[in-house]
Parts: structure tokens; C-alpha cells; sequence
């Protein structure tokens, strides 16, 4: 058994570069790490402090949690060979959840357990457009049962905790609350959004990417992708896991639902100089040849200026998917990534011209990269 692979079809091909900088996953130099310490190997000194809710949490869950190094990743800067690290937690028997960009332009990968264990990995499946990826461990130690993804819809202000190895400090955990929900995430060199993503104040650092955000029940709110500095850091939902996962492990992809337009928020600027009763939805801009909504939708036509800035004028505004609001963007990328797959019909509701019109129109999947 090689202990480092990481197969199918050379890891997709080595397949698109890490996130950097932005990502908590993150390419380190071959030499010694400057901190060191494992918080599953401890000098027995006697009595213990009694800890809290989140002692008992972490207890419950840290076996269940890896630290994950990925070989035979290149700097695409320098070219120089370096090796990467990241998070993840145990999905079932066999399969491990982590970020596609912490595995994405490796060639292997092994996991260690909290228990000390080394395992190697086979790549099962990965997708870009969620930054998920699910690997098939060699080994799973029997104290490390699975964690379960939450069914219930997070909220602001709900203790959450993060776990994972930051700068390679196995089986470490930070805590806060839910900051936001529903978010939107742009990324700069990713053209398109993440959906559905958790905002959170718990500590995220280079290494935590892949790892679990949970609650106190210890049950996985979201996959923890990235942090954005000033006590910020964003997590994949358990709500877009729960889709993307089980298809991965069928069949290593994932088909995200696509419409193919450009969109711009209506807010009061944009209704003024549209004539519309309202500050609410999304205008179309533009529109993709040869996509679902090519032929069906209208762009804008212009733009004039209001305050130094161009706001298009002309174009189809979005307000309802099959009769459910949609306020602004964050709302059209939630329902067509909750709600919809490719194949689907949706009547969408519009004002075209001043008149409130609703057009058909079935979603495509979103073009691979």
C-alpha cells in the first residue's frame, strides 16, 4: 500500500491552484515548522481545570477531526516544490470532507488522526464551484465516528466552535458565534460567487481550512474555507454539503444549477433610473450565448450615470423564482443552490418595460473549469 497516493487520474490532473492568500488552506516550505505541539500528547501532571461546555465538546469530536498534508504542490509564483496543509472531518466509515483548494494541485495526500495514526488517501470526488472535495482514507480508527451535518438552519448569535490544525497545531479548536448567514462570498481569482456561506468570529488561521465549524451539539454547521482577517472567517453551509457530498462520493462531480447572466442589484439608484416601485431584486446584464437564459431573458440596453457611477437601464428584473422572493443576489444564489438542479424548469417572475411579465426558462449546469 503507498501511504501518499492520492489517485484519480493524477489527482483530476492536478487540477486549478489553491486558493491563496484569502484560503485558511495554505502551501508551506519543505523545513522544520516553527510552532510545534500536539494538544492529543500531553504530560500527565495531575489534577485537571474543569473546562466547559466546549471541553466537553471538543472531547466528543476531536477524534473525528485530521490534519491533512498534501504533497507535490507548486508554488505558481517561483515553481518551487512545497507540500500543503489543511483540515477534515470524518463523513462516514471510509470517506473524509475537506476544501477543494486545500487538495486541488497536489499529487498525494496522507491524513493524521488525533490518535497519532498516519493513513494514505484516494481522491473520491471534488468540486471547485463549492470548495468541497472528498477523500476515501485507508483507514479509519474506530474512535473516530462520524460527524454529522446539522438539519437545522443556522442562526446569528448560535455558539459555534472551529476545529482543526491552524499552522499545524493538531486538534486545536477556537470558539465564537455565527456573525452572518446567507452570505455571498467573491473570491478574486474564482469567477463566481460561494453560496449559502457562514459568517463566523471564531479564530480561522492557514490550516483550518476543510475543518468542521460546529455547534455545541457537536453537530457540523459548515466546512470552514477561508478567513479574511479582523476576527472574519467564512464556512461552506452544512445545507450545501449535504447536497454536494453524496453525489461526490457517487460519482465525483457535482452539477450546479446555472443561468447565465450577468446581474447587477437593484438598489435605489438602479429603480429610480429604471422607473421601478421598488429597491428590490436583481437586473440582468448581460447574458451568456448558448446558455439557459439566452433567448429568454432580456439585458440591459444602457446605462446613465447617477452619483459617478454607471447603472444599467433596460434589462429584465428578477423578482420571484417559481413564486419565492428574490430580493437581491444572495437570494438568487441560495435558491439555485439549495432549491434547483440542472434540468429543472423555472417561471421567473419579471418587469420587463414597466409590465410584470413571468418567463420559462430550464436551468443548465454550470460550465466545468
Amino acid at each position: 500500500m503507498d501511504d501518499s497516493r492520492l489517485d484519480r487520474r493524477s489527482f483530476l490532473a492536478a487540477a486549478s491552484a489553491g486558493l491563496a492568500g484569502v484560503a485558511a488552506g495554505c502551501v508551506e516550505p519543505r523545513g522544520d515548522d516553527s510552532i510545534t505541539g500536539n494538544s492529543s500528547h500531553e504530560i500527565d501532571r495531575g489534577a485537571l481545570a474543569d473546562g466547559s461546555a466546549f471541553t466537553d465538546l471538543h472531547e466528543a469530536i476531536i477524534d473525528s477531526v485530521t490534519q491533512i498534508r498534501v504533497f507535490g504542490l507548486r508554488d505558481p509564483t517561483t515553481g518551487a516544490e512545497g507540500r500543503g496543509r489543511g483540515s477534515g472531518f470524518v463523513y462516514d466509515d471510509r470517506h473524509i470532507v475537506t476544501n477543494d483548494h486545500v487538495i486541488s494541485n497536489g499529487t498525494a495526500a496522507d491524513l493524521q488522526y488525533t490518535n497519532g495514526d498516519w493513513t494514505g488517501t484516494t481522491l473520491v470526488g471534488r468540486d471547485y464551484h463549492s470548495d468541497l472535495a472528498v477523500l476515501e482514507a485507508d483507514h479509519v480508527p474506530k474512535t473516530a465516528p462520524p460527524l454529522l451535518l446539522t438539519e437545522k438552519r443556522p442562526v446569528v448569535g448560535q455558539e459555534v466552535a472551529a476545529v482543526g490544525n491552524p499552522y499545524g497545531l493538531n486538534g486545536s479548536m477556537s470558539s465564537g458565534i455565527v456573525s452572518g448567514v446567507n452570505r455571498t462570498l467573491d473570491l478574486s481569482d474564482r469567477q463566481f460567487s460561494y453560496p449559502n456561506v457562514i459568517q463566523t468570529d471564531a479564530a480561522v488561521n492557514p490550516g483550518n481550512s476543510g475543518g468542521p465549524l460546529v455547534d455545541l451539539d457537536g453537530a457540523v454547521v459548515g466546512v470552514i474555507n477561508s478567513g479574511g482577517g479582523d476576527n472574519i472567517g467564512f464556512a461552506i453551509s452544512a445545507a450545501l454539503t449535504e447536497r454536494v457530498v453524496p453525489e461526490l462520493i457517487d460519482s465525483g462531480t457535482y452539477d450546479h444549477s446555472y443561468l447565465g447572466i450577468g446581474l447587477y442589484p437593484v438598489d435605489r439608484l438602479v429603480a429610480e433610473a429604471n422607473d421601478l416601485e421598488a429597491a428590490s431584486g436583481i437586473i440582468v446584464t448581460g447574458i451568456a450565448d448558448g446558455s439557459a437564459a439566452d433567448g429568454v431573458l432580456e439585458p440591459a440596453t444602457g446605462s446613465v450615470e447617477r452619483r459617478g457611477e454607471p447603472i444599467p437601464v433596460g434589462g429584465d428584473v428578477i423578482r420571484t423564482f417559481d413564486g419565492e422572493p428574490i430580493p437581491d443576489r444572495h437570494a438568487l444564489s441560495t435558491y439555485l443552490a439549495l432549491e434547483t438542479s440542472p434540468g429543472d424548469a423555472l417561471d421567473i417572475g419579471l418587469r420587463r418595460n414597466g409590465r410584470a411579465i413571468t418567463r420559462t426558462l430550464t436551468l443548465d449546469a454550470r460550465p466545468s473549469v
